[in-house]
């Protein structure tokens, strides 16, 4: 990295740490000098400076985490993408995109982008701190993933609730095409002019605010639905304690550490095999320190049996 960037990049940082992420966008975007405009939100002027270091990947992913703060989803997943295309195995450019993709609703995506991103921890041969964060990203995208399944079987059982999601839908569409329409004009003022910070702040509020109550709405929906017909049209769900953190499947024959994680027995001897360290905390760990969980394997046993459908979770 060449003495301008470093020197920018760490300005940046300040700013992160002082929670001013927009100023932290700008000066990590001066340093490499690639803006990137999403959703009518301009960047500043001052990321359109004289390139400093575009082959650098470190600045793309201290900007693509400044975005998840902002919120700036889209262009996070640019920079995401940006950073990979520069340096294919890296870890937090993945864990970022998988961020950035569940927040836009695509589970199926974040899953394989959060799964590459644990797959570079368990294999990085030191230990990482943020393996327990990136084990906790793809349980998540997991288990977002199996509730649009489950979303959509509940549709097929009911046409009147499907008819009602779309027409939520529908009003979530057209109202955010008002928005595009009532913000456009001053969006393009300020590209052009690199002013207007207030207005792109009141847009995105305005933008969230449709997608917060379009949410709330159709939660509300479905809990009524639910609660009418709970045996058909209730949410399925497999408890956390009983998913195994490697494959992250429901857990048939758990083993415990020492360090008190459980794992599916077959899936911790073959990481064993490859490393003698417990997958999320790193400690030394050998199969003479597995013991059986008897408790959880009862657990999931009769969880098993009573919802055979969790096979497929």
């Amino acid at each position: 990295m060449s003495a301008r960037a470093n020197a920018l990049k760490e300005e940046g940082n300040k700013y992160f740490q002082d929670g001013d992420y927009k100023s932290a966008e700008a000066l990590y975007g001066k340093a490499y000098g690639s803006p990137y405009i999403f959703s009518f939100v301009p960047v500043s002027n001052s990321s359109h400076s004289i390139q400093q270091d575009p082959s650098n990947p470190k600045l793309f992913t201290n900007r693509a985490m400044t975005r998840i703060r902002l919120h700036s989803w889209d262009a996070c997943i640019d920079d995401c993408l940006h950073s990979i295309s520069l340096l294919p195995a890296n870890m937090k450019a993945y864990y970022y995109l998988a961020q950035a993709q569940l927040a836009l609703h695509h589970p199926n995506e974040a899953l394989f982008s959060a799964l590459t991103a644990y797959d570079y921890c368990l294999n990085s041969g030191t230990w990482n701190p943020s393996t327990s964060h990136v084990s906790q990203l793809v349980l998540q995208a997991k288990k977002e993933k199996w509730e649009a399944k489950e979303r959509e079987r509940i549709r097929r059982r009911s046409e009147l609730l499907r008819e009602l999601e779309d027409g939520l839908a529908a009003m979530q569409k057209f109202e955010l095409e008002n928005w595009k329409i009532k913000w456009a004009e001053s969006m393009d003022i300020d590209r052009e002019y690199g002013s207007g910070n207030e207005d792109s702040i009141g847009a995105q509020e305005e933008k969230t605010d449709i997608l917060d109550s379009s949410r709330r709405k159709l939660e509300e929906l479905r809990s009524a639905f639910a609660l009418s017909d709970p045996q058909n049209l209730q949410p399925r769900e497999v408890p956390d304690y009983m998913i195994d953190n490697i494959t992250f499947c429901i857990m048939h024959d758990p083993v415990v550490t020492k360090t008190g994680n459980s794992y599916e027995r077959s899936s911790i001897l073959e990481h064993l095999k490859r490393s003698h360290t417990d997958p999320l905390t790193r400690e030394p760990l050998t199969v003479r320190d597995l013991r059986p969980n008897l408790a959880l394997k009862q657990a999931c046993a009769e969880f098993l049996e009573k919802n055979g459908w969790a096979v497929d979770y």
